[in-house]
């Protein structure tokens, strides 16, 4: 089984934060790779300031350059718009891969809100890593309520196949941010308008 971290996200653009996350996870689960999943819509947020989606995939590309990390819109192929349809899908796709989803403290704190969220945490592993400001909210929060019982070590996580399982991680956070990237250079997709990045699982070109 090839083991394989999950990070999702909008990649509004991708910061180094993205990429210290993912360095993190290989390391402490053990990964043999992650996959970065450049959502085309993200429910939960407003379309309103998103870049096109081969800005944001290109912007991903840069960041998780000569390391173990695949960047894929893959979501747009599958047809899925939720979490849960995605993990549902990959899975059936790709059998020969153990996949851990990958979470930050501040998504954690509103996991509630996700669709079928109890039905992700029985799907795969998930691994959350600390963000500056949000521990309270994350280990207070309705889903930690219900998720706290089966909280693992990182390394029990790394090895373990009982469902669910959900691990904290903590380290040392970089405090960058896609809002604050995009404060300082609202036109930085700009950037990347002659993309046209080719998706790291699919092949495809991205458009």
């Amino acid at each position: 089984m090839i083991r394989t971290g999950l990070l999702g996200g909008s990649f509004n653009p991708a910061h180094r934060a993205h990429r210290q996350i993912s360095l993190a996870a290989l390391a402490e689960l053990g990964l043999d790779e992650v996959w970065w999943l450049v959502s085309p819509g993200n429910p939960l947020k407003s379309a309103a300031g998103m870049a096109p989606l081969g800005a944001r995939v290109a912007s991903a590309r840069d960041a998780a350059r000569r390391a173990p990390i695949r960047v894929t819109a893959i979501e747009r192929e599958l047809g899925t718009r939720y979490t849960i349809d995605t993990l549902r899908a990959l899975q059936r796709r790709f059998p020969r891969r153990r996949f851990v989803w990958i979470m930050g403290a501040d998504n954690l704190a509103q996991f509630h809100r996700w669709k079928d969220w109890r039905a992700i945490a029985r799907t795969m592993p998930i691994a959350v890593f600390a963000r500056p400001g949000y521990a309270r909210k994350a280990f207070t929060s309705p889903a930690m309520s219900w998720l706290r019982r089966y909280r693992v070590s990182p390394g029990a996580l790394a090895a373990g196949s009982r469902l669910p399982m959900i691990a904290w991680i903590g380290f040392d956070p970089d405090p960058m941010s896609a809002t604050a990237l995009r404060e300082a250079e609202p036109l930085w997709a700009d950037r990347y308008a002659r993309s046209r990045p080719r998706d790291g699982v699919s092949g495809r070109l991205i458009d």
